[in-house]
């Protein structure tokens, strides 16, 4: 795939920032949202090629935005990524988070040429 629409959503203001500056630094075109329901009226405004979405976030979390994006947009990229879980396994959830429909997962804090990577490898 050759994303060049990227939907960012993360209830982190400041890693929604980071995310884009990264991003629109490598040329992408960058939509953010800060919560699962804002990104999918966002899809449902202006279709992104791939989704980067935190995996805890309050009212629909993660895998939940995951579930649907992979249902109603079967040919969307998605990056699941998480920094922290309630139980503390982190790579439990993003494990989860493959399971529910991700293509790749990222564990914070993330190096910007990792993210690049995983997106160009989609």
């Amino acid at each position: 795939m050759n994303a060049r629409r990227v939907l960012v959503v993360d209830d982190d203001g400041e890693m929604r920032d980071a995310l884009a500056r990264i991003l629109r630094g490598a040329g992408y075109e960058v939509e953010l949202a800060a919560a699962g329901d804002a990104a999918i009226e966002a899809q449902r405004a202006r279709p992104a090629d791939v989704l980067i979405t935190d995996v805890f976030m309050p009212a629909r979390d993660g895998l939940e935005t995951i579930q649907y994006f992979r249902s109603e947009y079967p040919d969307i990229g998605i990056i699941a990524m998480t920094g922290g879980s309630p139980t503390g396994r982190i790579d439990e959830y993003l494990s989860v988070a493959k399971v529910a429909g991700a293509d790749a997962t990222l564990r914070k804090p993330f190096a910007a040429q990792t993210l690049l990577e995983s997106l160009s490898a989609l």
